[in-house]
């Protein structure tokens, strides 16, 4: 052991190494040096418990090596998604159709008339890339756009009932994603909550009972992430906004995802639509556009003139601004559903949703044929099962799916997943009983052959 410490190379040693000095030249000669010096504490910790690491000059320049090309790759990198879930938070949500990106590319590698108005010459708004096309659609007074739907709510929430009481009802408190609340979003937009009703059962005399001189708003919120069933009972908007209109209290919708087209002949009809909340008066309505909309990370709000317009007079506003990139590629978004059967074919979310059975049988047996090919020390088969919308949206529609099952004698799952989330792109796809599970509801065939070099390689490491 201690014959094995003194043959470490020394750092003079080390930094003529041709190998090295191809790493200072592209990184620095002190990133250089740091790396080797944690290079030389990991090889002297192994030699304290006893591995012989071998050749340590060779040991020290490889492990150089992987630490410097590990660091050039990006951090943020794609993935491809096999699991079947349309709209996975973790993954980034809804993919961007090609007129989207296209717009988001245009306005990241120029200048724009992000807040130039070319009619006038003058300032303008950000915001009037949408308004019009947010009106339009669904039929509401007004329209602002923040970074996120809580930013939405919170906006909301502090333009028109800050320092009052709100009214929501206890079976509608629901958390989002990374344990955000909406009782903490609502404290945060300075009104104080009064719940009413129980968990399951809520009526407008408990609305009406609730509402005093200090109420300045009623909130209604969409439970998009989950359902209660059975003895149930909830307060319809309509109900709420005529309440609303008796006392002189705005309504406040939250609707979490939000639909802009129908798409009840597809068995899904567990949404409300926009346009459909805006009909019934409700004052304020907020929605995602990274979810069922199919576009950007952004919160929406549309309602009436007076409440959206005292919203753009906050000075919050200001912090809670979508950027150009955002914009951009909202407006494209838009654009698309003036055309409600062309939308459905252009936009990745609602093509993917709406994907035929027999069409996904058919893919999934092809994917399997060619992966077969690709794998042949592995059973591959097509199987149905059962997709999902995700991203907190439609919690009791089960799309029917096929998929691909990879089996393998002595191998691993956990340590082929492992192994494929390390790749370019990365590979994610679900896991069960030893079997790796690829739904091609959410796998593009586009991608299929880089899907196979990706398993071939991963096939490859791990029989080593």
């Amino acid at each position: 052991m201690n014959e094995l410490l003194r043959q470490l190379p020394k750092m003079d040693l080390l930094l003529e190494q041709g190998r090295v000095l191809h790493w200072i030249e592209r990184k620095g000669r002190t990133r250089v040096v740091n790396a080797l010096r944690q290079v030389l504490d990991d090889l002297r910790r192994q030699i304290l418990e006893g591995t012989d690491p071998g050749d340590l000059l060779v040991a020290v320049v490889h492990k150089l090596n992987l630490m410097m090309v590990a660091d050039e790759r990006m951090r943020f990198r794609r993935v491809i998604n096999g699991t079947g879930v349309v709209l996975h938070t973790n993954m980034g949500r809804a993919v961007l159709s090609e007129a989207a990106t296209e717009a988001a590319v245009l306005a990241a590698t120029g200048y724009s008339n992000l807040e130039l108005d070319l009619e006038s010459g003058e300032r303008g708004s950000r915001y009037s890339h949408v308004e019009e096309l947010l009106r339009d659609l669904t039929g509401c007074e007004d329209a602002l756009v923040v970074n996120n739907n809580a930013a939405a709510v919170l906006l909301a929430l502090d333009t028109l009932a800050k320092g009052g009481e709100t009214v929501v009802s206890r079976g509608e408190l629901v958390e989002i994603g990374g344990s955000f609340r909406v009782p903490e979003v609502m404290k945060l937009g300075g009104t104080t909550l009064v719940e009413v009703g129980t968990t399951n059962k809520t009526h407008l005399r408990d609305y009406e009972q609730a509402i005093t001189e200090e109420t300045r708003a009623i909130l209604k919120v969409h439970t998009s992430n989950y359902r209660i069933v059975g003895f149930t009972k909830e307060v319809s908007r309509e109900e709420l906004v005529e309440l609303g209109r008796q006392k002189e209290i705005p309504v406040i919708e939250d609707l979490g995802s939000g639909f802009l087209v129908d798409l009840g002949e597809f068995n899904i009809t567990d949404e409300p639509r926009v346009d459909q909340v805006a009909s019934a008066g409700v004052d304020v309505i907020t929605f995602s556009g990274d979810k069922l909309l199919g576009g950007p990370q952004c919160g929406i709000i549309v309602g009436s003139k007076r409440a959206v317009g005292a919203m753009k007079k906050n000075q919050l506003t200001r912090a809670l601004r979508i950027d150009k990139l955002s914009i951009a590629a909202l407006e494209a978004t838009l654009r698309a559903y003036l055309n409600p059967e062309r939308v459905l074919e252009e936009n990745p979310t609602l093509r993917m949703l709406r994907l035929p059975v027999d069409e996904l049988e058919s893919r999934a047996r092809e994917l399997a044929r060619q992966l077969q090919i690709r794998l042949p020390g592995a059973t591959v088969s097509a199987a149905q099962d059962v997709s999902r919308a995700g991203g907190g949206s439609l919690p009791l529609v089960e799309l029917p799916t096929w998929v691909v099952r990879i089996q393998a004698p002595g191998f691993n799952e956990e340590l082929w997943a492992a192994h494929l989330r390390r790749q370019t792109p990365a590979l994610v796809g679900r896991r069960k009983q030893n079997t790796l599970i690829l739904d091609v509801r959410t796998v593009d065939p586009e991608q299929w052959g880089l899907v196979g070099d990706l398993l071939s390689d991963a096939w490859k490491a791990l029989e080593e």
